[in-house]
């Protein structure tokens, strides 16, 4: 197996799990009374994370070394994304629920940051096909991840919005 294989396969399997927690969360959450707002982007999401790691198996030969830097830069912004998750514990879903009354998590690096897991996926998702070379598909799947992004971050802090003060 190529090191692009054993990333990309270990890359899925990571969101795939992450999924699970998420699917977890979003069902006691939704029980707590916690209300789904953007659903309507939701799929380009999933659509464009799929798309990513699909463009990379398609099209980055699979002989190509990684960047051991970049990689290693990759590899060092999951503790960033672990610790996001485990900031969030049972709030974190990859949907944006709101708990009507509940106060915000401002602890881990929500102390300073509005949306730190969204700096990670804008990191993991230039970073990843820049460590093998893919300099196209990283500025491809960068703008379109900006773009949603734009959009998520926008009915996430309206969605929030009442909460601030809470």
């Amino acid at each position: 197996m190529s090191w692009l294989h054993a990333i990309l396969a270990l890359v899925a399997l990571q969101r795939l799990a992450e999924l699970v927690w998420s699917r977890r969360n979003e069902r006691r959450l939704r029980q707590a009374g916690a209300i789904e707002i953007g659903r309507g982007h939701y799929p380009l999401l999933v659509a464009l994370h799929a798309g990513w790691l699909a463009a990379m198996l398609l099209w980055v030969p699979a002989e190509r070394e990684p960047d051991p830097f970049l990689l290693t830069a990759y590899l060092g912004i999951q503790g960033l994304r672990l610790w996001t998750m485990a900031s969030l514990g049972r709030f974190w879903t990859t949907r944006i629920l709101t708990l009507p009354n509940a106060p915000l998590v401002r602890r881990g690096p929500y102390r300073w940051l509005h949306h730190p897991n969204y700096l990670v996926v804008t990191m993991e998702v230039a970073l990843l096909p820049l460590a093998f070379g893919a300099v196209t598909i990283a500025l491809i799947f960068s703008a379109a991840n900006l773009i949603l992004l734009s959009v998520r971050i926008r009915a996430e802090d309206a969605a929030l919005a009442p909460r601030r003060s809470l």
